[in-house]
């Protein structure tokens, strides 16, 4: 077992079933505090994946300013 559970959604029109750690549950089983835990593991992924996002961007915004940088400074050989 891993320290943190990797949750699969998996969505069917008849059933509706997560699988955690290898592990296929079916969502309807569950106690309403375990699909609380769902939700909460689901909204925490998704707003790990927007900050992923967000920093994608900044890194590439570092980048490009770090290249304009070094277009503007003198010109100097290394010692």
């Amino acid at each position: 077992m891993t320290d943190q559970p990797q949750v699969t959604p998996e969505q069917d029109q008849a059933k509706q079933a997560i699988t955690i750690d290898g592990v296929e549950y079916q969502l309807s089983e569950l106690s309403e505090e375990a699909r609380a835990q769902v939700v909460n593991l689901r909204i925490t992924d998704q707003e790990i994946a927007r900050l992923n996002q967000q920093l994608a961007i900044y890194q590439t915004a570092r980048a490009a300013y770090a290249r304009a940088l070094a277009e503007k400074l003198p010109s100097k050989q290394a010692h």
